[in-house]
């Protein structure tokens, strides 16, 4: 009976850096917010200007007299907030990618933390290069293509809304496409695979780009090589980095 005690105060003791994890957690979670939020705030005022600026791929490629058109009463007060809150988001990316780092990081061995830095700040220079790539290069030969095979007596005005979730898929998708090589620098760092094993697999790895450049992008072989190509490409660099860094470890540990 007088065993009981300790084990209570074992297992509470046990219990109480979970529950620490858990509040630093929320705590993070709420900062996120709050700077997203702020963002927004001070994007609000220039929405239209934003929304025209994501639209300008497709509004370019209209023909004259054409536009696009809102087929509900709500799309045009919306549709540019919709915007706005998103860009916000992205802008955001930085600080959640460090809050992220924060938390994992007094986990972490001093020689992880070394290369956790450069890591967490190419996965931020990565997600803006990939949705660059899209606004800059994909969107230009998309819409040209669409708009260009439509026919001759058909004048295509897209509706705003559905045109922001189409670019708005676009852009996570190419910015999250882009992280692949962090992905892959991470599974070959942690010792979860090595660099040989990935290589050998490359066939499977490029059946699972033209997959998934198939399900997030619209449904025509260009869109889905613009996306999957660089899956791939991005694959690649991920392995020689993996194979750069574990060389590094092993002369290091020699």
């Amino acid at each position: 009976m007088s065993d009981q005690p300790d084990n209570n105060e074992a297992v509470e003791e046990s219990n109480q850096p979970f529950i620490d994890h858990l509040i630093e957690l929320r705590n993070r979670l709420l900062k996120t917010l709050v700077v997203v939020v702020l963002i927004f705030a001070c994007m609000v005022p220039f929405a239209a200007e934003i929304y025209h600026f994501v639209a300008e791929p497709l509004q370019e490629r209209l023909v004259a007299g054409a536009g696009m058109i809102a087929t509900e009463v709500t799309s045009p007060f919306f549709t540019p907030f919709k915007t706005t809150f998103v860009l916000a988001f992205f802008v955001s990316v930085p600080f959640v990618l460090y809050q992220a780092w924060a938390f994992i990081a007094p986990g972490l061995y001093q020689n992880e933390k070394r290369f956790a830095v450069p890591i967490l700040i190419s996965s931020v220079i990565l997600f803006y290069a990939g949705m660059a790539f899209a606004y800059f290069v994909v969107f230009p030969i998309l819409f040209e293509f669409f708009v260009s095979s439509a026919p001759s007596d058909i004048k295509v005005m897209p509706d705003i809304s559905r045109y922001l979730d189409l670019v708005l898929k676009l852009f996570f998708a190419f910015g999250f496409a882009f992280e692949i090589p962090i992905a892959t620098l991470l599974l070959i760092w942690s010792g979860v695979v090595d660099a040989k094993s990935l290589a050998a697999k490359r066939g499977y790895v490029i059946v699972a780009c033209f997959v998934v450049g198939m399900l997030l992008t619209p449904p025509d072989i260009l869109s889905q090589s613009l996306l999957a190509v660089p899956m791939w490409l991005l694959f690649e660099v991920g392995i020689f980095f993996g194979r750069w860094i574990k060389s590094a470890e092993k002369q290091e540990n020699a």
